[in-house]
């Protein structure tokens, strides 16, 4: 069974030999092949080599696109700024939508003609070359509420909450469009899982999730099976309070941040739900020993049961010791769908 079988198995109830392992690594992975990050962040043939080179060194599961969450954001328009060796910045001062009434003018651009955006699909085209079908390959699109916050400015958004919640609603149905558009491009281009990165969901509060936030992920997630993909839910920071929802999304997979309880997520979303984590990425596989590694994930395991992918709760840092990412390798390897 190679990693692309096991995911898909996995997701359609089917038995498996070991459980996938899929961790997210961006600048570890650009660091594995000695490059720079603007170029792994910027150059499709950069980012493909590091992800195979890391998949291959590791026994990863699957490969990805992601990078920095400004991709889409610069394509339209936005500030960015770049570094030689961290990840692109959204310009927050001199944000695109800085004045609410550019929002009217603004149209979604095309992927494939545009330069970030047009990046990640050839990405695309170059992994289906060299991975084919031995290991699935993942797209990425931002969340409305990450995508939103990228166009607005973080600090305009959380505002604009109270103060004009219509334009929140506006901006959202911008944001739906436009990734939806992105996320037909990345599957007609060979993704196979299309993952959501909405790390802003985490910092509205529970209240705000329910009524602005959620209905705009749960469209999203339909519309993505709709496009005939697998959806992927990835919510950074402490999401305990709004567990549950998350939950009622229909995602195929949810990642579950180290500051959200494996256990509580099992419990809010039920026993069907394939949750992805969480340990630690920087106390624990950072910081920690191999043990602690391992050990770390044996108890995630045992928490979520059988229906479960393992990884941490969010990149893999860059300078992590090898032999910690290899004791999470070692224990998906070691370890099948047996009771934990």
């Amino acid at each position: 069974m190679n990693g692309r079988e096991r995911i898909l198995a996995m997701l359609d109830h089917k038995p498996v030999d070991r459980l996938p392992f899929m961790p997210i690594t961006m600048m570890f992975a650009c660091d594995r092949i000695g490059a720079a990050y603007r170029d792994y962040a910027t150059k499709c043939e950069v980012l493909v080599e590091g992800q195979i080179r890391t998949a291959e060194e590791f026994d990863f599961d699957y490969v990805n696109t992601m990078s920095d969450p400004a991709g889409e954001a610069a394509d339209c328009g936005a500030p960015v700024k770049y570094f030689a060796d961290q990840p692109p910045a959204l310009d927050e001062q001199n944000a695109l939508l800085g004045d609410k009434a550019r929002l009217k003018d603004l149209d979604a651009p095309d992927p494939y003609s545009s330069r970030r955006m047009g990046n990640r699909l050839q990405a695309l085209g170059l992994y289906r070359q060299r991975v084919g079908k031995e290991r699935l390959i993942e797209g990425w699109i931002e969340g409305p509420a990450a995508q939103a916050a990228d166009l607005r400015g973080i600090n305009n958004l959380m505002t604009d909450f109270f103060d004009d919640p219509s334009f929140v609603i506006e901006l959202f149905e911008f944001v739906l469009k436009l990734e939806l558009t992105f996320a037909k491009a990345q599957v007609a281009e060979g993704a196979e899982l299309i993952g959501v990165g909405d790390a802003a969901a985490s910092l509205v509060g529970p209240k705000l999730y329910e009524e602005f936030v959620w209905p705009f992920e749960k469209r999203m997630i339909a519309g993505l099976r709709s496009l005939g993909a697998l959806s992927r839910l990835h919510i950074c920071g402490n999401t305990r309070p709004i567990l549950g929802l998350m939950g009622q999304l229909g995602c195929d997979i949810v990642d579950l941040d180290s500051l959200a309880p494996m256990a509580e997520g099992r419990g809010a979303m039920g026993a069907d739900q394939v949750l992805l984590g969480n340990i630690n990425p920087v106390r624990v596989l950072r910081n920690g020993t191999p043990e602690e590694v391992y050990a770390a994930v044996a108890e995630c395991h045992r928490q979520a049961g059988n229906r479960f992918i393992v990884s941490a709760g969010c990149e893999v840092p860059r300078d992590t010791p090898l032999e910690n990412l290899r004791a999470m390798q070692r224990y998906a390897h070691l370890t099948g769908t047996r009771k934990p």
